[in-house]
């Protein structure tokens, strides 16, 4: 592993460093969920709702949102309302999902909670929440809401990780397969290494960093707002995350085999050992391309996909995401 620059000193004031919430007793929930993920979960995530929170006597509202593309705007109405009403608003899906959800919330000192319903579900994870829908639901009752950072890119917010590059394409066909074949893992392995197996174009951009200007030539640009996601893929830099700090992973230009030789040392969780791979941390850079012409690419936030203009802005948001999630040590206990 080579760094692209030194390592950004950790700042000494976070969006982390806010204090934490504690919920009011009677606070109600209004859950926004996807009504995409299907039936049997929608109907399984509304019985436990009834039995978890209706059993204990606190008020719930489920939106379900047929519609992908109305999920922004159920997402500012379900905050508008529980701002009104000194409530919590709980995403219900996995990360591409929450990361809407969790966009409507932030900068309105509103809390917001999670029930884990996807593949990976790396954010709740991170953050110790248990994947089970009960304990998710159940832990509603007592949590207190933790300041945690996200990161932000033109505007757009990840929980955890934007890319443009080979990495968006990775994800677009993982969703072609997932159609076809069903939601597992394995399914998204399989379609990995298909895109993997066919020609890539590299890119080349610009990066500036703390006033220093970078040219580097390769087939993703990847930044990492996840200490799970990084630590899996074995990059040092996860631990750095907890300092205010977002990382960025950058493969150098090379053929289809080094490409998934680099995938398999990632999988291994030894990315770190690769010398064709350059990394580092920042609180901001800018992203452009050598022509400096207007361009639009293709961007990846938490599994989602869309077209920004260049130059591209990845920052820390100045503000907090106000997460309910179990107490430091418990949390600790259950990542996984």
């Amino acid at each position: 592993m080579t760094p692209l620059d030194t390592p950004a000193a950790p700042s000494t004031a976070s969006p982390a460093d806010a204090p934490v919430l504690t919920i009011p007793a009677d606070a109600p929930f209004f859950v926004v969920m996807n009504a995409g993920s299907g039936r049997r979960q929608t109907d399984a995530t509304r019985a436990v709702l009834e039995r978890e929170l209706g059993g204990a006597g606190r008020r719930f509202e489920l939106r379900l949102v047929d519609d992908p593309a109305e999920l922004a705007a159920s997402a500012r109405m379900a905050v508008e309302d529980a701002i009104a009403q000194s409530g919590v608003v709980v995403g219900a899906g996995g990360d591409g999902t929450l990361c809407a959800v969790a966009q409507a919330t932030l900068g309105s000192g509103c809390p917001f909670a999670v029930l884990p319903r996807g593949t990976f579900n790396y954010f709740s994870r991170d953050h110790g929440i248990p994947a089970d829908l009960d304990a998710s639901t159940r832990l509603l009752l007592t949590a207190r809401a933790y300041p945690v950072q996200v990161g932000v890119v033109n505007g757009r917010m990840f929980l955890v990780n934007a890319s443009l590059g080979l990495y968006p394409k990775l994800l677009e066909d993982r969703e072609t397969y997932k159609r076809q074949f069903g939601r597992s893992r394995l399914i998204a392995l399989l379609s990995a290494a298909a895109t993997l197996l066919r020609r890539h174009r590299h890119l080349r951009l610009h990066i500036e960093h703390e006033g220093q200007m970078r040219e580097i030539r390769t087939s993703t640009l990847f930044v990492g707002n996840n200490r799970l996601q990084l630590e899996q893929i074995g990059m040092k830099e996860s631990a750095l995350l907890e300092q205010g700090l977002l990382a960025a992973i950058a493969p150098r230009a090379i053929g289809r085999l080094a490409q998934i030789a680099l995938s398999i040392l990632g999988a291994a969780g030894r990315m770190s050992d690769a010398d064709n791979v350059m990394s580092f941390t920042f609180r901001s850079i800018t992203v452009t391309h050598p022509s400096k012409r207007r361009r639009r690419v293709k961007i990846a936030t938490d599994g989602e996909l869309a077209w920004l203009d260049m130059p591209l802005e990845f920052h820390v948001a100045p503000e907090p995401l106000f997460l309910l999630k179990p107490e430091p040590d418990i949390a600790l206990a259950n990542r996984s």
